[in-house]
Formats: structure tokens, sequence, C-alpha cells
């Protein structure tokens, strides 16, 4: 099902001409009411009469991350704060939170795009919804929940902090058909089902849309044969707006991104030249329809691909390839590179354990040195037998070792303490080597 087709059908020359109108309005607005543009396209030299086309987004310089801490915490909003009726905040996790202000036209847009995300992935009218992510500052609880009510589905209002016992009870006695939250959460939501009695027809989900965290095909797989669901990705920052971004139709062959609110590139992150054609690279986005908060050229950190060929649903929207990692997130010890979302599949792959994550560099002995630190999942029935965790911890460390040619220290950690040092995202990386 297509919720707005005007917009999501359009041509690509009418999309492009719609943008264009978009960002000079947009253009105009932060240069005269956001210090931080002002002032920098004013040392940059930029012209704002000169970009008349897409093409000349290039004229423009980069937002990033740190740009925003830096105007911590209203400093880059384009509306007095008399206007604005929403504050959402990033973690902060790793550094300054980022906080983001919404007008009452912004809201109408979130629930918007949000509302063609769930739509995108078949959900309708006649639909539950039930939403798992945490309401509070992040953007993922009332982002959905604000754009199933504009789709017409019934909403339950369900947090992540909620037993997840509960939450499959809940799932089973009100009927949900839809489960939105972290695929992480999904497998504890899966976990947590297994240990219930089973009752023939007493399963309604059929529906899995989720985000907030990189996650494979192989844990969605994992996931749709546990939860017996089709699950869907979506995409979505507090920076830009929330989720809405973009998200998977019935296809499952790209997210579709909303153009006619987000203009996206894709970069080189080392020279920060445009990317070819289908090559991954960064993922810059301009918005050009947010009033509170507008973001010209923001780096995201995220890798991805393009593909603006029309998709099989009907939809135009160009389509990018599910991230599976940050462009800043790259280890390199002892001569050898990697993600850490490559140590968290691994994890995730090995049995018995939770799906969060922290990664603590060192240095001993003038000698880089990795430990993992991890938790058992609270399913796990084999904290008795030790025979059994030191077969986790050798498989796991055996798995790193061929992978990457490093031995790391495992240390298994309390599930409460792994869960407060990780944060929200469920990976953190702890650099402490000296520079």
């Amino acid at each position: 099902m297509i919720y707005n087709r005007e917009y999501e059908t359009m041509t690509r020359s009418d999309l492009a001409q719609l943008q264009i109108e978009r960002l000079q309005t947009t253009l105009n607005r932060v240069y005269r009411h956001v210090a931080f543009y002002h002032e920098t396209f004013d040392r940059e030299g930029v012209d704002l009469e000169k970009v008349r086309s897409l093409d000349d987004l290039q004229r423009l310089p980069f937002t990033t991350k740190e740009d925003l801490r830096r105007s911590y915490p209203y400093g880059m909003f384009a509306v007095p704060l008399r206007d604005i009726v929403r504050l959402h905040a990033s973690s902060g996790t790793t550094g300054q939170p980022i906080v983001v202000g919404y007008t009452r036209n912004d809201l109408q847009h979130w629930s918007e795009v949000v509302a063609r995300t769930l739509s995108a992935a078949g959900v309708t009218e006649h639909d539950v919804v039930q939403i798992a992510f945490q309401y509070s500052l992040f953007t993922g609880g009332l982002g959905f929940h604000y754009g199933a009510e504009r789709l017409g589905a019934a909403v339950i209002p369900a947090s992540s902090h909620t037993n997840a016992t509960e939450q499959i009870l809940i799932m089973r006695d009100y009927k949900t058909s839809v489960l939105v939250t972290m695929p992480s959460h999904a497998l504890a939501l899966a976990a947590a089902r297994a240990a219930l009695p089973q009752q023939p027809g007493d399963w309604p989900l059929k529906i899995g849309i989720f985000g907030a965290e990189p996650w494979s095909e192989e844990l969605r797989r994992h996931i749709e044969e546990r939860l017996h669901l089709t699950a869907y990705d979506s995409y979505g920052l507090t920076e830009i707006i929330g989720p809405g971004i973009s998200g998977e139709c019935v296809h499952r062959n790209g997210l579709h991104v909303n153009e006619d609110h987000f203009i996206v590139e894709v970069i080189n992150p080392l020279t920060l030249a445009p990317s070819a054609a289908g090559a991954a690279g960064e993922l810059v986005f301009t918005t050009i329809t947010k009033e509170g908060f507008p973001l010209v050229r923001y780096r995201t950190g995220d890798v991805a691909a393009l593909n603006p060929a029309p998709c099989a649903c009907g939809r135009t929207l160009a389509r990018m390839s599910r991230v599976a990692r940050r462009a800043d997130d790259l280890i390199s010890i002892r001569g050898r590179k990697l993600f850490p979302t490559q140590l968290q599949e691994m994890v995730r792959a090995s049995g018995g354990l939770a799906p969060q994550v922290r990664v603590v560099l060192s240095r001993v002995a003038e000698e880089d040195a990795l430990d993992l630190q991890v938790a058992f999942a609270e399913d796990f029935g084999g904290l008795d037998e030790v025979r059994q965790v030191e077969q986790i911890r050798q498989t796991l460390t055996q798995r790193i070792e061929q992978a990457f040619g490093l031995t790391p220290k495992i240390t298994f950690v309390e599930f409460p303490t792994l869960l407060r040092n990780c944060g929200a995202k469920n990976l953190r990386v702890v650099d402490n080597r000296p520079a």
C-alpha cells in the first residue's frame, strides 16, 4: 500500500524541481535565523543565489555532529522557542546530547513520513501496533506512535523497559499484529515467548518493524523464524527527524527515502567527493521541510549505497541499502582493522549471550589489547555449568582469532551492568589507549 501516492510516485524530474524549490526556501531560512549557518556561509563565500539546481548543493559546506554539539542546546533552532512544541534529544552516550526542536508543522510532516514507512511494510488501519521502543527523549517511541495513529492503526504504547514476558502476554491477549522495536529487543521477546506454554492459534503477530541499531540479514532470518513474522528495516536519525527517513517496502530490496522531505547524498568519507553511482559511502542529508531544526548537508557517519531506479512496488523514491556500519567507527588494533558491529554479530551467533556488547581497547606493555565485555542472556540456563560457560568463551575467542588474527579477552559481566554501560544502542566502544 502506498500512503501518499502523489509524492511517493512522482517522476524524478518533478521530484527534483520540488526539492530545489524547498531547498532554496530552507537555505534562506537558515541563513536568516541560524547564526551557525549565517557565519559559515559568509566565511565560505556561499552565494545562495547561485544554488539553482541539486548539483549546486555541492557548493555548500557540510554540517557535522560536532557542530551540533557546540550549539547545545538551542543554537541550531531556526524559530523562537515559543514556536517549538516538542523537544527530543540524542542519547549523549558519546558526547554532549543533541537537542532537536519541532514546530507543529514539523510534527505533521513527521507523522506522515512514519505513516509512509509503516504503510510500505504492509501496515493498515486494521492493525494493532505494539511499540516497544522507550517513550522518552529518544525519538523512536513517540515517532512511531503518532505515525501509526495517523495511519489509523490501534496503538499499544508499550515500553522496552517492560518485562519481556509481559510484552509477550500483551501481544497474545491484545492481538498485536505489528511489533515495533530494536532487533536486539526482538530477540529477548522471542526468548520469552519460547519459555511460555504455546497454544494453537494464540499468535496474531505478522509484521515486525525494527531499527535504531545495525542488524544483519542473518539476524533478520533468526527473528522471523522465532517470532513467526516478516521483518522490515527502518532508518531514522534524531538529528534529521527521528524514524521516517526511510523504510523497506514489501519487496525488501532497499529502504525508500522520503525524498520530498530529505535530500540524500552519498560521499566518500575520506575525500568528501560524491561517491560513484551505486557505490557505498557516507550518507549526507539535507532537510527541506523542517522549520524548527533544519540541517544542511549533515554528515551522518552511516554507510550505505543509493539506487534511484523505480521499485516494483510503484514508488519512485530512491532506495538506500541497509546500514551495516558507520564510516567513523573502524577500529585499528595491532595493524588489523575491524568494525565493532562485526564483533557484535559474533557475540549474537554464539548462543546464550545477550546482544549488548562493550568493546574496551587499552594498551598493556606497549601492546594494544581488546577486551570484549558480554553478559549471558536472561533465559540462559547454563550458568551453573562451568564447562558450558567456558565452551562459549572458547568458541567466541576462536571465531575472533580466525576472523581477525586477534586474541581478545572475554569478560562476563552482570547483564544490568552491561546494559547500563552500553547505552541505548547496545554497542559501545571505549578506547583507553593513550594518543
